[in-house]
């Protein structure tokens, strides 16, 4: 079934701990349905003018496009880099009590 109102969020944080903190907050606030913690993941990217390799966590969030605002916010106030990698991709179909769950977790109750 197509869907356009759920997204896939990518963040990567400096650590496993931090990660698991970002992803608490975001479930905890309802901002995403289930966030996974995937360790061991190479980043290579340019920053200020040099090219950097650094470990991360990637989380991998799932929730709504109208949740993406305040999750944005949320990830901003409490992750250590100064520009955080947050990037939503549409989920274009998918199980859809699956989908359907994701709507209920991070509707207001």
């Amino acid at each position: 079934m197509l869907r356009g109102v759920h997204v896939v969020v990518l963040i990567t944080a400096p650590s496993r701990d931090e990660g698991e903190k970002v992803a608490r907050i975001l479930v905890e606030k309802r901002l995403a349905a289930c966030v996974n913690v995937v360790e061991g993941v190479t980043s290579i990217y340019r920053w200020r003018g040099s090219v950097e390799r650094s470990s991360e966590v990637l989380l991998v969030a799932k929730t709504t496009l109208e949740k993406l605002p305040a999750l944005i916010d949320a990830v901003r106030s409490v992750h250590s880099y100064e520009v955080p990698e947050i990037v939503a991709l549409p989920i274009i179909a998918g199980f859809e009590k699956y989908l359907d769950w994701v709507s209920e977790e991070v509707s207001e109750r």
